[in-house]
């Protein structure tokens, strides 16, 4: 251990010396979701007008607010960038100051670890926020295994922030960067850890739509959730129904899978594999889901291609896939990460579990949405489309689109002809608009009066 610590105190940096290594042209990762380095954010803010051309690459950003953005506006010296779309990114996107990556999210290890032809991609630096150092003078990557520990060991220098409120998320697999692995550390000033509110509790429809899936899901299901008012929805029934023996591998640790496992449905006991435990790769929620997941060693942390990547995940029997879209149109095609051309998403493990639930032995993905949403000016829209928004973006092929789900039913989309997804969407459609649907389906030569076909 004392060469551990003679090791740290010649590797201590502050954070402002650390954001002076920045050169013009480096391409700099932040860590992921809730990982994201603070107090070097804030340093290499203060170097506006210093440096030219920084590339900086968020995942999923979460507050406090990038201050690169923030402080340089006019973009004089860095270009933000986000692997996925939160709340602040949509912000920084609309005034222009984010840029989107899309990919796949079970290939982001693969982008660090198998590099191929990507030397464009590769960082310069990679800095995000760890736990202490632990007496095997490891750093535990806490809330954001994702990919940091492939893009840490890709970049050309590491830098650890470390931050006594990080939880300490056991592995699985890559949950961790050794010591002899980092150039710099930095010891934060222990901003506390997004978390994010307690969820409001479900809408009517988001209640109706819960009551559609649960029926579908079995003893010794393996789970996939994600955030928001309806995973939690889910999560309560499963925790008040019969269903016992569940398993989780799923890319997000959500607040809903702690109410199960209070309720005794979570055992994973049923599992192909990490039999025991619930696989994961990074977590957003509140603090009592943080403090349930701290050195727990019913979960475990793993690197997003051990989690998404869908070989993987079919591998587990009975995989229940749930995730939100944000709408269809009438050939199934599903968007889930744009309106239009603003990026208010991204794909992320969206379709990394839609094909692997439907290749696990007795596994099923749903798309589930609420079929009406409101504008600024109150006026209501519907999510089922004729033609998917000009600029929207194909998140999921209609191809690879199993169960949908709105308020007003469920559909098994696999195999069906071209007549029998529009009428199956037109149904799952909010009745206000069920005729005007029906019209533009008539003039798009895919559905007819004698439509009540079984497939």
């Amino acid at each position: 251990m004392n060469t551990y610590l003679n090791e740290y105190k010649n590797k201590l940096i502050t954070a402002e010396k650390a954001a002076e290594l920045v050169k013009s042209n480096d391409i700099i990762d932040y860590g992921m979701f809730a990982t994201k380095p603070v107090d070097f954010d804030i340093a290499l803010s203060k170097r506006v007008g210093q440096v030219e051309n920084v590339s900086i690459r968020g995942t999923g950003t979460v507050p406090p607010f990038p201050a690169v953005i923030q402080n340089d506006p006019e973009q004089k010296s860095f270009m933000y960038f986000s692997w996925y779309f939160t709340l602040l990114d949509r912000m920084a996107g609309d005034k222009n100051l984010a840029c989107h990556l899309p990919f796949n999210y079970h290939e982001a290890t693969l982008l660090a670890y198998h590099p191929r032809d990507l030397s464009y991609l590769a960082p310069k630096v990679w800095v995000a926020q760890v736990t202490p150092m632990d007496r095997n003078g490891c750093f535990n990557f806490g809330l954001g295994n994702s990919h940091n520990r492939g893009i840490a060991l890709w970049s050309d220098m590491t830098i650890v922030e470390v931050n006594e409120n990080m939880p300490r998320c056991l592995g699985g697999n890559d949950e961790y960067i050794h010591i002899s692995e980092v150039d710099y550390i930095i010891e934060g000033k222990n901003t506390p850890i997004f978390t994010t509110p307690k969820m409001p509790e479900a809408s009517p429809e988001e209640k109706r739509i819960a009551e559609y899936i649960v029926p579908h899901i079995e003893n010794g299901a393996c789970l996939q959730l994600g955030i928001g008012t309806l995973p939690n929805a889910i999560g309560e029934m499963i925790a008040h129904s019969d269903l016992r023996d569940l398993g989780i591998q799923s890319e997000m640790f959500c607040d809903a899978m702690v109410t199960m496992y209070e309720a005794g449905k979570i055992t994973n006991a049923k599992k192909s594999f990490d039999i025991n435990k619930s696989t994961y790769s990074f977590c957003l929620g509140t603090k009592e889901t943080y403090d349930f997941i701290h050195d727990n060693p019913r979960t475990a942390s793993c690197k997003v291609h051990h989690t998404n990547n869908p070989d993987f995940v079919a591998q587990n029997d009975k995989v229940i896939s749930i995730n939100n879209i944000v709408e269809v149109d009438l050939l199934s095609q599903v968007c889930s990460e744009t309106s239009g051309l603003r990026q208010i998403s991204g794909t992320g493990g969206q379709l990394d579990f839609v094909v692997g639930a439907f290749h696990s032995k007795g596994g099923k993905s749903f798309l589930a949405f609420k079929s009406t949403y409101k504008d600024k000016q109150g006026n209501l829209h519907s999510r089922v489309k004729p033609l998917l928004k000009p600029g929207s973006v194909v998140t999921v092929p209609r191809t690879m689109v199993q169960y949908l789900v709105t308020e007003n039913g469920i559909y098994n989309m696999k195999a069906r002809s071209v007549w029998g997804r529009a009428e199956c969407l037109i149904n799952l459609a909010h009745e206000d608009f069920r005729e005007d649907l029906i019209k533009s389906a008539q003039e798009m030569n895919i559905w007819t009066k004698t439509n009540k076909i079984p497939f």
